[in-house]
């Protein structure tokens, strides 16, 4: 079995026969692979061994966030055409290292979902034991990891690029999109002219699109199967982003518990399925391997913020929802801070309520009380016990 090690702690930069941290349909082949195949993929962390483990959060604050989502790839498949789908089958997915971090970016260098309400950097680094991930940093909570890959896709075409680069110009240019950048960019040992023609026009990794992408779903844990369009000769295949635990949303931007991971991957191919099952964007079956949580406390949030009513906005919702639940945490020991962490590496669920009901949306986030060593669920006066009638 083929097998792609990283050097852990070692930036793609230093390592750029591995991979790739833009997208272009010219990326030369990592390798190739055959329809029936299963081959082990190691990936670097998120962002690509700049943060360490230590109590200084200067690392987290300074992060260059040009270097995000070094990928390992991308892999030929044999046979595979513009108009098939691609089916990945997630075998199996490990640590490398058994140390992962999760953090909040200040509001100047990245920022996040909340750094409006949390705008100074943080982190917290775990200790990923077997099943479960603890932190020195967040103490009194032990997590049941559901690992996963937070970025996979297929390498675009030249046209869909194009497309990428045309519709996100505008909101780039306001601060909404992230550009191409060739400052950093790492394009699998490519230098020279090729190198700068690509490096204008490479996306960047940070949003999921068409072909896949960055959309960090936490239940694509090993179990899962995926199919994706192929827009290429050859597909193109590259993944990372690696996560012991999240939660739904990773609301913290640098949110889940981020590894280096090492993935068990499966091929195989749908000749003309794209055209067969009307797809242009990948679609999912999710493992039903999870860790089981019998109790949850759920937090609502609707469409109103600072005294602004908003016209059924799903955002502000969840946006209320998560400042509940970091809110409630602080009365048990947390910091704001912590909490938010917490937030976004814990398996938290986030649903949508409402979505019909003018004007508000609802939305909520669902915390497994178990993961904590005291009981946060709420007390009666004559009531000592927890709802479900066991003492804590």
């Amino acid at each position: 079995m083929q097998h792609f090690k990283i050097k852990p702690g070692v930036p793609l930069a230093e390592q750029p026969e591995l991979g790739h941290n833009r997208w272009h349909p010219d990326l030369p082949f990592l390798s190739s692979v055959k329809p029936g195949e299963s081959i082990l993929i190691e990936s670097l962390d998120f962002l690509d061994a700049q943060i360490k483990d230590t109590d200084d959060i200067s690392d987290v604050k300074n992060v260059d966030l040009t270097r995000a989502h070094p990928l390992t790839g991308p892999f030929h498949v044999e046979g595979a055409e513009p108009g098939d789908l691609l089916v990945i089958d997630l075998l199996d997915i490990k640590p490398v290292t058994p140390v992962g971090f999760s953090g909040v970016f200040s509001k100047e260098n990245g920022g996040g979902f909340l750094a409006d309400y949390f705008p100074d950097a943080d982190k917290a680094i775990w200790d990923l034991k077997g099943l479960y991930a603890t932190s020195r940093h967040i103490p009194g909570v032990r997590i049941a990891g559901l690992t996963h890959p937070g970025l996979m896709g297929c390498l675009p075409s030249h046209d869909l690029l194009a497309e990428w680069n045309r519709r996100e110009a505008p909101l780039a240019a306001k601060g909404l999109a992230k550009p191409p950048d060739p400052s950093t960019a790492v394009l699998r040992g490519l230098t020279g002219a090729k190198f700068d023609e690509m490096a204008k026009i490479a996306a960047r990794t940070v949003p999921p699109r068409e072909h896949g992408g960055n959309t960090d779903i936490k239940d694509l844990s090993a179990g899962t199967r995926i199919f994706f369009p192929v827009y290429v000769k050859g597909a193109g295949f590259s993944m990372g982003d690696l996560h012991f635990s999240q939660g739904d949303g990773e609301i913290g931007f640098c949110g889940a518990i981020e590894m280096d991971g090492v993935s068990h991957v499966g091929f195989d191919l749908i000749k003309g399925g794209m055209a067969k099952y009307n797809i242009t964007s990948p679609i999912f079956m999710p493992s039903i391997v999870k860790p089981h949580y019998e109790q949850w406390l759920t937090f609502e949030g609707i469409s109103v913020e600072n005294g602004v009513n908003y016209y059924l906005d799903a955002t502000v919702a969840y946006r209320q929802a998560c400042l509940k639940a970091i809110d409630y945490l602080t009365h048990f020991g947390y910091t704001g801070s912590q909490a938010y962490m917490l937030l976004t590496a814990a398996p938290v669920e986030g649903r949508i309520g409402g979505i019909v009901d003018i004007p508000n949306c609802a939305c909520t986030v669902s915390l497994p009380t178990s993961i904590f060593d005291q009981d946060i669920t709420p007390k009666g006066m004559l009531n000592d016990q927890s709802y479900w009638g066991r003492k804590r």
